[in-house]
């Protein structure tokens, strides 16, 4: 790290605030700790933007983009190409951040890098193709053409549960879009933060072009809805505060995209592989602790299969290493936020006391909580409708494929759904009849590409991030005529 982007006070670095360029301290000195969770130890503390700060952030990113959106395409391309050769040599610090402030494993950690220097060739190939079209008019001798633009300010808002990966993923393609980037960290992940701010400035990003502000989260993002410089909000996070952006946004005429939270279904069908069913289940929900949004937390299998694929899911479970997250044999360590086993307590025990069983895990030490599997859940428990964001899974049998599709659909979320089986005449019809964003066949509900449409439906999400689609959203399109000869008026 730059050593301007910190002071040492008593041991610990304090990270500072990165706008117009320069690092700096916040004005109303506050503070927050920043926690590791397998220890529960600080390691470092970070400054609090205050209201004089998120306005210079903004003045500065509006400054900021008329120059960057200006830029030919070859230099945003070969600026992406240059935070991404940033980013390859400072892999083993990135990585050891994630596994100290997020508790990401250290597999979980590098594949998390690996996708960013995926998404950033990505948006870099995406940068030539925003493209317009030309189209007939009924006005003799006139020419009708769409351009893109960029639209100018963007305000992202990052989750804690993959900061790294879904920061930059809103960073990249804005920038390739030709927009200037406020980012707003998590406040349980503030040092990701930093360390993003860091490599763009170290790449030679010109100043303004990225900020990032890390602060209370109601006063950050309510400063960035009520300003009509910020053209867009971008949102990765929980239902709850997706709506209440939503409904600031449509007050400020601002435009944004929501990605939020989800109970994404599996179906494992009569005639799948058991066994291959069995480790799409674990790895689909599992993977860094079931902390994320597209975990496959509902695992659906028809009653004919049922008993086999649960014992030997219950099998496979109990064989999952739990603990260290710097150890690189384990699958499992500390949830990034230590009330969520409180919470995930209540799930289970408001399960039980209706009549579900815990086939295994179901107790937690510290911010380490067992791999879990509930049997027996019905409709009328917390945990068959709400995100568990655990690991925690539930399994429920059904009477036939249409059972299985039913209770699929029995949520309020949309977010991802998978169906596993060999009939591929009905793989076909369940993804088109799944109520979700996305659908994976012969696969976990996990999967994601930089190119792809990512996003849900109902309660997941609003809008769609990736490749040309996350293009499309970061753009405005304007509508250019021109007039060969003179035009005949009426009067």
């Amino acid at each position: 790290m730059n050593p301007h982007s910190y002071d040492e006070i008593d041991g610990l670095k304090h990270y500072k605030l990165f706008i117009d360029g320069a690092w700096r301290a916040s004005s109303r000195n506050a503070l927050l700790d920043c926690i590791n969770p397998a220890n529960g130890e600080v390691f470092a503390r970070c400054y609090q933007a205050g209201t004089a700060e998120i306005d210079e952030a903004i003045a500065s990113s509006d400054r900021a983009a008329k120059d960057w959106g200006a830029t030919m395409v070859a230099e945003r391309e070969i600026m992406l190409g240059r935070i991404a050769e940033v980013i390859r040599d400072r892999t083993p610090e990135i990585q050891a951040l994630l596994i100290e402030e997020c508790g990401s494993v250290h597999g979980k950690a590098l594949w998390e890098i690996e996708y960013v220097l995926d998404c950033i060739r990505s948006a870099a190939g995406d940068v030539r193709h925003v493209m317009g079209e030309t189209m007939p008019m009924t006005m003799p001798g006139q020419i009708g053409m769409s351009v893109r633009r960029p639209l100018g300010v963007i305000a992202g808002i990052a989750p804690f549960n993959s900061p790294f990966l879904l920061s930059m993923k809103k960073i990249v393609y804005a920038l390739a879009a030709g927009n200037s980037f406020i980012l707003k960290p998590s406040e349980e992940t503030p040092v990701s933060g930093a360390v993003m701010a860091d490599l763009c400035a170290e790449a030679g990003l010109p100043a303004g072009v990225l900020n990032v502000i890390p602060g209370v989260p109601a006063e950050v993002g309510d400063r960035l809805m009520a300003d009509p410089r910020v053209k867009m909000i971008t949102f990765t996070g929980s239902t709850k505060t997706g709506r209440h952006l939503a409904v600031e946004a449509a007050k400020n005429l601002k435009k944004f995209t929501l990605e939020m939270g989800g109970k994404s279904p599996l179906v494992v069908l009569k005639d799948a592989d058991i066994d291959y069913a069995v480790d799409a289940a674990a790895w689909g929900v599992f993977l860094h602790q079931g902390q994320v949004c597209m975990a496959n937390s509902k695992v659906i299998v028809e009653k004919e299969i049922f008993d086999t694929f649960r014992d030997k899911f219950v099998a496979k479970t109990r064989g999952i290493k739990v603990g260290d997250p710097r150890d690189p044999e384990t699958v499992i360590g500390p949830l990034i936020r230590a009330r969520q086993c409180q919470f995930i307590d209540g799930h289970i025990s408001d399960a039980t006391e209706k009549g579900a069983t815990i086939l295994t895990g179901g107790t937690h030490d510290g911010r380490i909580y067992q791999p879990t599997v509930l049997d027996g859940v019905t409709p009328e428990m917390r945990i068959y409708h709400e995100e568990t964001f655990g690991p925690v899974v539930s399994l429920i049998v059904a009477e036939d494929s249409e059972d299985a599709l039913r209770i699929a659909n029995d949520t309020t979320y949309g977010l991802s759904a998978a169906v596993i089986t060999n009939d591929m005449q009905k793989a076909m019809d369940f993804s088109m009849r799944m109520e979700a964003g996305m659908v994976h066949i012969n696969d976990c509900t996990i999967s994601d590409e930089p190119h792809v449409p990512f996003g849900g439906t109902k309660n997941s999400g609003f809008g769609r991030e990736g490749g040309r689609y996350s293009m499309e959203e970061l753009t405005e399109v304007k509508w250019v005529t021109i007039q060969m000869g003179k035009r005949e008026f009426s009067f």
